[in-house]
């Protein structure tokens, strides 16, 4: 399961008329800790940026994150959702009703477009859910884990762990 980090940077940009004007920025990565988050969020971010500062990391919970690629959407709306699970654990006398809260994100044009993607993502879904909330983040850009991320943090003249070790074995 991923775990969300919602970084904020900050920095100066040069305006026309010469003046600075101080512009923040929200990204979303998924990292295993928050010096992981933060690594990823410089590496993210220092190619297009060349003074900058993160000026808050801070984890965001969130059961899933709907990404529609081919599909458009430039926004990213969080979605509050919420089902009903019963517990009947203690016998057919003692059934007791849990509300469960989930929080999803999804890229989109609109707030009704964001309700259709993800009616759209939850179909399959049998138990019946009910959409809330639907707001609007500052979020420009969400990142997910990949495993190239990691085949490229091992430095020039080193090799992974996993290649010696099968090496050695064989």
């Amino acid at each position: 399961m991923p775990s969300w980090y919602l970084g904020k940077i900050k920095y100066q940009q040069e305006q026309e008329n010469g003046a600075l004007k101080s512009i923040s920025e929200a990204y979303l990565v998924d990292a295993v800790s928050y010096t992981d988050a933060e690594a990823r969020l410089y590496g993210i971010v220092a190619d297009n940026t060349p003074d900058f500062q993160i000026s808050s990391l801070t984890r965001m919970k969130l059961s899933d994150v709907f990404h529609f690629e081919d599909e458009g959407g430039e926004k990213w709306f969080k979605c509050k959702t919420f089902y009903v699970s019963i517990d009947d654990s203690k016998g057919a006398a003692n059934i007791k009703e849990k509300k469960i809260v989930s929080f999803m994100l999804v890229n989109a044009d609109s707030p009704k477009q964001a309700i259709e993607r993800i009616e759209k993502s939850l179909a399959t879904m049998l138990i019946p859910y009910e959409i809330t909330d639907v707001n609007l983040t500052p979020i420009l850009e969400v990142y997910p884990y990949s495993p190239e991320d990691d085949a490229q943090k091992v430095p020039a003249g080193f090799r992974p762990l996993a290649e010696v070790l099968a090496e050695q074995q064989g």
